[in-house]
């Protein structure tokens, strides 16, 4: 209390502080951490608050609100996992990103013309769908295949960049070599080794722009040998049909079940090579089992040849890791990997091994292509490598993910009682399929998709990615979205199934 002047004493101020005028007597009773992160979120997504402005030290806000130092670092936490704010150490914790302004709930449209992003879902899906999906205007993306780009390392980025530059020879900026910089293979090969069990050299490693470049490259070797087949799961990603279709291969589906591919479906269709992602089929989910392992073996053994991409291997969360079949079989196996899914595909980076009889001819290709990736990345990315620091933010990835995940599953149990969901024990999205149909009223999964981007939530539907007949289903990521933003998605998901049963149900009872 203070003495006024008149002798009497009066009650200090407690709980304000000057910072955004925030008074934590306003905050309901065992609510302050969620009173205060909502606070800073309206902050956040009026400007008040912009992006790249410093949030006050934990403890200097806890202070000044008379609150515990708990509260402030739950409620900063709860940002950071909205993907609106970042810690990096010294600097502070700094705003990153705005919340996408909230609509209103979008009433179903009448019948009529569709809107123009319903172009995407009109017949099959074109070599720029990918492209016109991330440009079409949405609140909610749903996609698979997205990671959390607020999630980026910045800080340690930073700092790994400012050391490779503060050491870096001036020679070492001109032309580099087309197999990649000599320290980056050698760090990849250590990753592989601690976190996918594969013995590699470095020069077994080759840097590529990603592993649809790593795709490139494949197939014009295999051309050159007269391949100009590579049997796909089906389903299977769309894209790397595309990728392979693009460069002049045949792609022959093989279907995929619970313990995934049919091996006995592969040797029927008399493919020389196979593309396979056996860590976490996309978009199944499914790892690839052991008797099929087996299989794989025997038939690469007998002259087949096996492409793996390791999609989203490094993601996982309740079980343990699965070797990869490069690991198993180095003389038989072009094993691809990238950062785009740990760091950001706008990196593009990633590494691939091949067999030493292919060796010589991949690196001639990338020489032609590009003479090979920028050098000054792959430096700061062998830094962040093998300092431990990459490591460090994918444990932290995995802890986001694996919330985000079960919001997913959970809003899906609710708003979509009939689905089934595929998938949840790793990556970043989940496979969801409808025994029964989508909802009631006969509506397709691309059908169901193009109303979803109508009403602002972009997903995509199963029949993309699939040329065998299939049920009806949905692709959804959860790694770019935070729990609050999934359950929004999902909810408008399951009006629009609710929506067309409804529709469905009146014709009929007409």
């Amino acid at each position: 209390m203070n003495r006024s002047n008149d002798g009497v004493f009066e009650q200090t101020n407690t709980g304000g502080s000057d910072f955004l005028q925030l008074d934590a007597r306003q905050a309901p009773p065992g609510g302050l951490a969620h009173w205060l992160a909502d606070r800073l979120r309206r902050a956040v997504a009026d400007g008040r608050l912009p992006v790249g402005s410093r949030l006050p030290p934990s403890r200097v806000l806890a202070a000044e609100l008379r609150v515990s130092r708990g509260v402030v670092t739950e409620a900063y936490r709860r940002l950071a996992e909205d993907g609106h704010v970042s810690g990096r150490g010294r600097g502070g914790t700094v705003v990153v990103a705005a919340p996408v302004a909230v609509s209103p709930a979008v009433p179903p449209r009448p019948a009529g013309p569709a809107p123009e992003d319903g172009a995407l879902f009109r017949g099959a899906p074109g070599a720029d769908v990918f492209e016109a999906m991330r440009a079409s205007a949405a609140r909610i993306d749903l996609s698979p295949g997205l990671p959390d780009l607020a999630a980026f390392p910045r800080a340690a980025w930073l700092r790994a960049e400012r050391a490779v530059l503060g050491e870096l020879a001036a020679t070492e900026l001109g032309y580099g070599d087309p197999r990649g910089a000599p320290v980056l293979r050698r760090a990849v090969a250590g990753w592989l080794a601690r976190n996918r069990g594969i013995r590699a050299a470095p020069e077994d490693v080759v840097i590529v722009a990603g592993v649809a470049q790593a795709l490139a490259l494949l197939a014009l070797v295999l051309r050159d040998e007269g391949k100009d087949a590579v049997a796909v799961e089906d389903p299977g990603s769309l894209g790397v049909r595309q990728q392979l279709r693009g460069w002049g291969v045949r792609t022959p589906p093989v279907p995929v079940d619970a313990e995934g591919l049919r091996v006995d479906a592969l040797r029927q269709s008399g493919a020389p090579a196979v593309l396979l992602t056996p860590a976490h089929q996309f978009p199944t989910g499914v790892v690839l089992g052991g008797e099929r392992r087996r299989a794989v073996r025997r038939w690469a053994e007998e002259g087949g040849l096996v492409l793996e991409d390791d999609y989203d291997a490094e993601h996982r969360y309740g079980r343990p890791p699965v070797a990869a079949l490069r690991a198993l079989l180095p003389e038989h196996v072009c094993y691809a990997g990238s950062v785009s899914k740990v760091l950001a595909p706008a990196l593009r980076v990633g590494w691939l091994l091949v067999p030493r009889r292919y060796r010589d001819a991949v690196v001639d290709a990338k020489r032609l292509m590009d003479l090979g990736n920028a050098v000054l990345p792959q430096v700061v990315l062998a830094r962040l490598m093998e300092s431990g620091e990459l490591e460090r933010h994918l444990r932290a990835l995995r802890r986001r993910h694996r919330r985000r995940r079960d919001a997913m599953v959970s809003a899906i149990a609710e708003e979509l009682p009939g689905a089934v969901v595929h998938g949840t024990a790793a990556g970043l999205h989940l496979l969801v399929t409808f025994d029964d149909g989508l909802g009631t009223g006969g509506l397709s999964d691309v059908e169901v998709a193009a109303e979803a981007l109508a009403r602002g939530v972009k997903a995509q539907p199963l029949s993309w990615h699939a040329r065998l007949p299939t049920g009806p289903g949905l692709v959804l990521g959860y790694a770019a979205c935070a729990p609050t933003r999934i359950r929004q998605g999902v909810a408008v998901l399951g009006d629009i199934l609710r929506d067309g049963g409804a529709r469905h149900s009146r014709r009929h009872s007409r």
